[in-house]
């Protein structure tokens, strides 16, 4: 299963994760034209900075084996996707109760406009907005492993 994974040694804080991740969700696809439409752009990863050790790391949808938010959802609108392991929010059928929200265990899911906000991999692109813009490549996309080897790669050089 693919997910985004951050590497907490490589991150700044910087929320440049989020802007890209914001901006790549409008219509516009362009920073300065997405502040004028009508829905202002909703970044789906957060940066979260933890005060007693001082790092950031950012966090998004962990696409759940066992997905609390589908197993919440009354509507059906959060859903496993078969082939991918993807969690997934049919933003056609969600009806703002909000369950979703309120279990998940990360504290990711937003509450947008009239629907549920996650992380939906970038369906659009071959790469990740919120990776691609990383300035320090903390970010990654890939699974466990390859994200594991990744560590383990580069502590060893």
């Amino acid at each position: 299963m693919v997910k985004i994974f951050c590497d907490i040694k490589k991150c700044l804080g910087c929320r440049t994760c989020e802007l890209a991740c914001a901006i790549e969700h409008t219509q516009a696809k362009e920073l300065f034209k997405a502040l004028q439409e009508e829905n202002l752009p909703q970044a789906r990863i957060e940066n979260e900075k933890i005060m007693i050790n001082n790092f950031s790391f950012s966090l998004t949808c962990q696409h759940c084996e066992d997905a609390p938010c589908v197993n919440a959802c009354i509507s059906g609108a959060m859903f496993k996707d078969e082939k991918t392991g993807e969690t997934k929010c049919d933003t056609d059928k969600c009806v703002g109760c909000w369950m979703c929200i309120m279990v998940c265990p990360f504290g990711i899911i937003k509450q947008g406009k009239k629907n549920a906000v996650k992380c939906d991999l970038c369906p659009e692109r071959e790469d990740f907005a919120c990776v691609a813009s990383c300035p320090t490549k903390a970010l990654f996309g890939g699974t466990r492993e390859e994200f594991q080897n990744k560590l383990n790669n580069s502590t060893t050089q």
